[in-house]
Parts: structure tokens; C-alpha cells; sequence
């Protein structure tokens, strides 16, 4: 299947993001706008795997996950977002579609990575699984990083 025509642009943008050590902002950015958005459970469960693979990658748990793949998760979380992607945030009722069918696309190009990982999360003991999937604290990201989070 095709990438997306406007997804593209977000794939040096999540490069960007993976090389300045930026990706616990995002994973935070859209925890709070996944937050806020009603949807469907499917889109934010999708969603959520997303994140959730991101959280276990940045934390070094889990690496069996192809660099492309990794860059396409993070480019896809980046335009989710991205106000202003193909149909803008914005317009009630539409502005979702362009995210739905660009997260559709990751989870079919995908598929064989990211049912792996959630092979190995569903593996994890419960608490173990709470923990991995726990959004960074600011600490944490500074120990990680040495940097400031935001």
C-alpha cells in the first residue's frame, strides 16, 4: 500500500525528533491531545500501541523493532499532532480523517512489527506492563537524556 501523500514530510521530522533526544515531549503532546479527543476506540487504541512501543523503545525494553519502523511510529505521532496536516485539526467533524487514515496505513504496513511487539508487551508481567507504559516523568527524562524535557 501507498504511504500518504502528506505524511512524507513528518518522516525527517521524526528524525529529527530521534536524534535531538526529543521523543518523551511528543509521547507527552500527544498523550494530552489523545486526551482530549473523542474517537474511536479502535483509532485510540491504535494510537496508544503506538505510544506505548515508542515508550518501550526510548526506555531501551524493547529494540526489536526495525530503525524504518521506528521512524514511521514517530512521524505518525507527529502528525497526529501536527494541526495542520492534510485536513486541518480544526474543522469539526472532518479534521480527524486525514490521522485515522494515516494510522490505518502504519498499522497495515507494519503489521508484522508492531503485532510482535505487542506479542512481547502482552509477555510482560502486569506491573511490568504498567511501568513500560507510564508516560515519562521529568526526571526520568533528564536521567535519560541530560537534558531538560520540554
Amino acid at each position: 500500500m501507498k504511504m500518504p501523500p502528506s505524511f512524507a514530510r513528518f518522516l525527517p521530522v521524526a528524525e529529527r525528533i530521534l536524534a535531538r533526544q526529543r521523543l518523551p515531549a511528543l509521547l507527552l503532546a500527544v498523550a494530552r491531545k489523545s486526551g482530549k479527543r473523542g474517537g474511536r476506540k479502535s483509532f485510540k487504541d491504535n494510537l496508544q500501541l503506538l505510544q506505548a512501543l515508542c515508550l518501550a523503545w526510548w526506555r531501551g525494553e524493547y529494540r526489536a523493532i526495525s530503525g524504518k519502523a521506528l521512524l514511521v511510529a514517530v512521524a505518525g505521532l507527529a502528525y497526529f499532532l501536527s494541526p495542520i496536516d492534510l485536513i486541518p485539526d480544526f474543522i469539526l467533524g472532518v479534521g480527524l480523517l486525514d490521522d485515522v487514515a494515516v494510522l490505518a496505513w502504519i498499522m497495515r504496513t507494519w503489521d508484522h512489527e508492531l503485532e510482535a511487539f505487542s506479542r512481547w508487551r502482552e509477555q510482560q508481567p502486569a506491573a511490568r506492563r504498567s511501568q513500560l507504559e507510564r508516560l515519562p516523568q521529568e526526571d526520568e527524562i533528564r536521567a535519560r537524556s541530560g537534558r531538560d524535557p520540554m
